[in-house]
């Protein structure tokens, strides 16, 4: 495959995202990115299992995955996409929250669910972002938030 085949493909697998991230078990809360346009916009998928370990907390009678894991998708979905907007290198880079704003959790969102999570950046100052993002089930709306991330040189 060429380089640029490469950069112009919209699924970006498990391995990729876990080169990318820094997240492991229990906060990987992405499992693919099917949709990718770098510097625009990018598309999560994450499968909701009963087996998550939020689950036996919230709620035990009737587990409700809990809205700030919902954000935190949005966000690695977004630092997937400031990665291959950026042809960045995981090693040494951190994107953490800024601000979170105008989040809105719509439906419960439960085992057996596939979340579909877009994400649209809506500008870029030097190393900060600002996106939307969306949570869909079903192709409804389930939570959605604007939030702003820096990405940072991790330090020891």
């Amino acid at each position: 495959m060429t380089e640029n085949a490469a950069d112009a493909s919209d699924d970006v697998g498990i391995r990729e995202i876990m080169r990318i991230l820094p997240h492991r078990y229990p906060m990987l809360m992405i499992d693919r990115v099917v949709e990718i346009s770098p510097d625009e916009r990018a598309v999560g998928i994450k499968n909701v299992t009963a087996n998550e370990p939020h689950f036996p907390g919230h709620f035990p009678e009737r587990p409700i995955m809990p809205g700030v894991m919902l954000v935190e998708a949005m966000a690695q979905t977004a630092a997937i996409l400031v990665a291959r907007s950026e042809r960045m290198e995981a090693d040494g880079k951190l994107v953490y929250f800024m601000s979170i704003d105008n989040a809105r959790f719509r439906v419960p969102v439960v085992p057996g669910d596939s979340l579909r999570i877009p994400v649209r950046k809506v500008r870029r100052r030097g190393n900060v972002w600002k996106f939307d993002g969306t949570c869909e089930v079903a192709g409804a709306v389930v939570a959605e938030s604007t939030f702003t991330a820096m990405v940072a040189d991790e330090t020891p």
